[in-house]
């Protein structure tokens, strides 16, 4: 049995404004409150028994049951579907009706709305961390899906839209001047100096390119050196599979010309061998869980040009020309999405295009290495990489002792506070020599450089390092060498900056003088 309380009101009485019904008596005021609330609960029993029939629920979606039986609860979840009967009495307990259900349906809407923001962050988030490590072998991959949902990198304001690309390039000029004393010759040179660099990246929503390239072109003004030009270019393909699973394809070639200080450098030189670096290679991820694996197979080719000697003469080191071929396999745990402990083990040929060098050596050979360490990713204050492990290397020629040593393999990126980057690295690698009966040398690198912003618009850098060469041979002396520097950058407009640089480079060759070498230079960068 249901009961019915309407309030008849006139015409005139509905069609006020509400402005004008506050200013009503209170006592009016109060009592049509409660006679529209004695409306509303009347209509709430009524609503119930017509459910069966009424096809309107509480969020406004239009819906049918096939048991006429059907309750609210089955048809909307945490919502009641108030309907009036057909042969409503009152206008006033319709138009209270509806309100309650406006309001219901606003507060439904809402919180709709809130869950999907709440969604759309926790989705943004996942990207976030994924664009954040995008650059990690080892990391893991995001599912399929996910990765879908990338969107294309924000304008910054700085680049050339290229299609779906974003070039940056940079142009400097400048002079520098180069002193170099060698014993007790002392050569200086001034050079006209002319830098090209640039970053091409893509926009793409699943997958990404990226191609990098800087070369350095010497043009000698006055003075006894050489022209030294340098320069390299890589790429970096990155595919997105399914599975949890990633594949990364690279190639790149360098050029430089062989310092004097080089331990295979020729001796009293007028210009130094020609290095051409060529390199392919292909890395495919995989994740399971926390574990991350890899596998991944690199190819270099070294290529040397003919070195001239203070005669006029030319010496050719095509003996060197050589390929070597890597196979290497990591894998990792992730403890945290910041820590990823890991182990990796490699194994390679390397193949010289000649059998016999000049001095009549066969230096082709394998290698082998064995590490553990640990990375890490706390975003931009600290990021790196720490690995302890072995290295070997054997040749063909019995005459040519292995070569081994433990190695301690580093690159850590650290910022103290705002405006200040720290680098520090160390490296262990095993190089060939040209030496007869000298297998090569172990080398222990070290390298750190320090960026100081000191103000908005003026950057000082400070950079050193030492590479210490271990020969394992009496007949070959240990080396040293050492390097300094420093230099400002000062920033015009975001287009234009102001450069200048001092470098001290030291090598200690135990038996003889040392080699030390001074270079200056200053010059301006216009980039976009």
């Amino acid at each position: 049995m249901s009961l019915y309380v309407s309030v008849n009101t006139s015409k005139q009485d509905r069609a006020e404004p509400m402005r004008a019904r506050q200013d009503k008596k209170p006592g009016r005021t109060l009592y049509g409150g409660f006679m529209l609330l004695a409306g509303v609960i009347s209509a709430m029993p009524a609503a119930h028994a017509q459910e069966a029939d009424s096809g309107f629920v509480l969020r406004g979606v239009p819906t049918t049951s096939a048991d006429p039986s059907a309750s609210a609860s089955d048809t909307d979840t945490g919502g009641i579907a108030p309907t009036l009967p057909a042969t409503a009495a009152s206008d006033t307990t319709t138009a209270a009706t509806s309100s309650s259900a406006a309001l219901a349906a606003s507060t439904t809407t809402e919180r709709s709305d809130a869950t999907a923001a709440d969604l759309d962050r926790l989705r943004m988030g996942k990207v976030t961390d994924d664009a954040l490590d995008a650059s990690r072998i080892n990391l893991r991959q995001s599912p399929i899906d996910e990765r879908r949902s990338l969107k294309k990198t924000e304008d910054d304001g700085t680049g050339i839209k290229l299609g779906t690309m974003i070039l940056r390039p940079e142009v400097s000029q400048g002079v520098t001047v180069k002193s170099e004393t060698d014993g007790s010759s002392k050569d200086k040179t001034t050079y006209w100096d002319t830098g090209l660099k640039g970053t091409l990246t893509s926009d793409w929503a699943r997958h990404q390119l990226k191609i990098t390239g800087q070369g350095d072109f010497r043009q000698k003004i006055a003075g006894d050196g050489s022209n030294d030009p340098s320069g390299r270019v890589d790429a970096e393909l990155r595919l997105d599979l399914a599975d949890d699973m990633a594949a990364k394809l690279t190639a790149g070639y360098g050029y430089s010309r062989e310092s004097n200080t080089d331990p295979n450098a020729i001796r009293n030189a007028q210009v130094q061998s020609g290095v051409n670096q060529f390199s392919t290679g292909a890395v495919l991820e995989k994740d399971v869980g926390r574990l991350r694996g890899s596998v991944g197979l690199g190819l270099e080719r070294y290529v040397y040009s003919d070195a001239k000697l203070a005669d006029g003469s030319l010496l050719s080191n095509s003996d060197r020309n050589r390929n070597t071929v890597t196979l290497t396999t990591r894998l990792g745990y992730e403890l945290s999405p910041a820590l990823i402990p890991f182990i990796e083990a490699s194994v390679g040929k390397t193949r010289y295009d000649q059998t016999l060098d000049s001095s009549g050596y066969a230096r082709s050979g394998n290698l082998y290495g064995l590490k553990a360490g640990i990375t890490s990713n706390f975003d931009e204050k600290l990021s790196g990489e720490i690995a302890l492990g072995y290295k070997r290397a054997t040749f063909d020629d019995s005459r040519l002792d292995a070569l081994g040593a433990f190695a301690l393999d580093s690159t850590v990126n650290w910022s103290p506070h705002r405006g200040t980057d720290v680098s520090l690295g160390f490296n262990t690698s095993i190089e060939p020599s040209t030496t007869a009966g000298v297998s090569g040398d172990v080398a222990y690198a070290l390298t750190a450089a320090v960026a100081h912003q000191l103000r908005d618009n003026l950057i000082a850098r400070l950079t050193g390092g030492t590479t210490w060469r271990d020969y394992r041979s009496a007949s070959q002396p240990n080396t040293v060498y050492y390097t300094a520097g420093g230099g400002l950058t000062y920033s015009l407009n975001r287009y234009l900056d102001l450069n200048t640089d001092l470098t001290w480079e030291y090598t200690d060759n135990k038996t003889s003088p040392g080699d030390r070498t001074l270079t200056a230079s200053v010059g301006v960068t216009v980039k976009r």
